[in-house]
């Protein structure tokens, strides 16, 4: 089964060794939880195959400088990284990411892609609340493509709206709107913020539900256009 857990923010410009130190703490993290893809990485390019990729020493400092010196770069648009975990058979975790920058209108994203057999328990949120602890997001979630088809087509969202799916994150300031009642558990993250779980793998319409009303008591506003901060 194929499982996205993503995180989400506006402008904050980041020196490399910060971002570096992210991505490792995200990489750590992920062998911790899901030991199960992080026995190999390598590192997808823009151009030319994949390469062999350790996170050790100074390689993922390495990394983010290599990004920063391709051809079309800009500090403005952030810096991408994409790394590929494997490790036990049927399971795979894709983790990409673009940070460090001050665009106006794109946001900031770090996204993990978690493949793995159906049956498999997997801590989708606890990974959920790492992304939300290592980089400091707006918003997060968890979702799928069942999910993701439910709110395009029965609450309206498109892609960029902010949103949460089985499970979510809202920055302090959002989670300061969530409205009494609302049909999930909030459990609050140290360092500020709150984690909601809505719903179980498979089941759409408490998501549907969770969000339109999140929508409504103004927790999944967007960040205003031009963007000048990097959370709600």
């Amino acid at each position: 089964m194929r499982r996205v857990v993503r995180g989400f923010w506006g402008p904050r410009p980041e020196p490399a060794e910060a971002l570096a130190e992210r991505w490792r703490r995200t990489l750590e993290g992920l062998a911790g939880l899901v030991p199960e893809v992080a026995d190999a990485w390598s590192q997808v390019h823009a151009n030319g195959p994949a390469t062999a990729f350790t996170p050790e020493g100074g390689a993922l400092l390495d990394a983010v400088r290599a990004a920063q010196s391709a051809a079309g770069w800009s500090d403005l648009t952030g810096t991408g990284l994409r790394l590929v975990g494997t490790g036990t058979p049927g399971w795979e975790a894709e983790v990409s990411g673009v940070a460090g920058g001050a665009p106006e209108f794109l946001l900031q994203s770090i996204a993990v892609v978690l493949h793995a057999p159906d049956d498999a328990p997997v801590p989708e949120e606890d990974v959920l609340a790492l992304l939300a602890r290592v980089w400091e997001p707006d918003f997060g979630d968890v979702s799928d493509d069942d999910v993701l088809d439910a709110l395009e087509d029965e609450a309206g969202f498109s892609v960029g709206d902010p949103a949460v799916g089985r499970a979510g994150y809202l920055s302090p300031a959002r989670a300061a709107l969530v409205p009494d009642g609302l049909e999930a558990v909030g459990q609050e993250l140290q360092g500020g913020g709150l984690l909601l779980s809505v719903a179980a793998p498979g089941d759409t319409a408490p998501v549907v539900r969770v969000c339109e009303r999140l929508r409504e008591a103004g927790a999944l506003a967007p960040l205003p256009r031009p963007m000048d901060r990097s959370v709600l």
